[in-house]
């Protein structure tokens, strides 16, 4: 069972980049795949989530119409692009699994964890 996430980097305010959480071992139909981040000497926070068994998706209030998040079943991937970036964005980016279809942002819920992308926002 593994994630792993890319698509981290450098990008200038108001840019766009895309991460990809790539998933082995087991069925997307049968998790939520959600985005989290971790800023230097701050908590972990959710960003959002998806569930491709329903389709649905949910953001955090600070992303929302700006980041997308997405699936392919085919490629076994979940994807976050994130428009309009903003130096608050900085943060490593980690996708995580949470057995079932409940939409939820809290990071205590997550059994499975990538190990994170970098994502810097220079102004």
């Amino acid at each position: 069972v593994q994630l792993v996430e890319s698509g981290g980097g450098l990008v200038q305010v108001g840019g766009s980049l895309r991460l990809s959480c790539e998933i082995s071992g087991f069925s997307l139909d049968d998790y939520a795949i959600g985005w989290f981040r971790q800023a230097p000497g701050k908590e972990r926070e959710g960003v959002s989530v998806i569930s491709s068994s329903s389709g649905n998706t949910h953001y955090a209030d600070s992303v929302k119409g700006r980041f997308t998040i997405s699936y392919d079943n085919a490629e076994v991937t979940v994807y976050l692009q994130m428009n309009s970036l903003k130096p608050e964005d900085t943060a490593v980016y980690c996708c995580a699994a949470d057995y079932g279809d409940l939409l939820l942002l809290d990071p205590a819920n997550y059994d499975l964890w990538g190990q994170g992308t970098q994502v810097t926002v220079s102004s």
